[in-house]
């Protein structure tokens, strides 16, 4: 068994969540430790155009956004889930990122990372 984190970036919060919940049916199916979906600062583009008048208009800008929603997800998977979250039907609009973690045992880094202190 491994570990698994996703990232999920979209344009519509709708297509999000419907990602987000094909993935809970599927950790929730086969009985995998599932962390999150944990809602990530969302990223607001915005973007101002100057607008010419056409004729004897006044000068003004227009303001156009684009707000980035994201997702982070935790998995303890195997070979099965890892399968069936290959097979999920994404929106073109949702992109995913899948890394594979280190695995812990304990859940906690361990106490030798360096961090040890020598008194004398």
């Amino acid at each position: 068994m491994f570990r698994l984190r996703i990232w999920l970036r979209s344009t519509s919060v709708e297509s999000l969540e419907e990602v987000v919940r094909q993935i809970k049916e599927i950790a929730e199916k086969t009985g995998v430790r599932m962390k999150g979906p944990v809602p990530l600062p969302t990223r607001r583009l915005e973007v101002p155009i100057f607008r010419l008048p056409h004729g004897e208009g006044s000068k003004y800008w227009e303001h156009w956004e684009l707000r980035i929603h994201k997702r982070l997800i935790d998995l303890d998977a195997d070979e099965r889930v890892l399968r069936r979250l290959m097979r999920i039907r994404v929106p073109e609009n949702v992109y995913i990122e899948i890394k594979q973690l280190p695995a812990t045992t304990t859940g906690r880094p361990s106490r030798a990372s360096g961090r040890s202190r020598r008194r004398g």
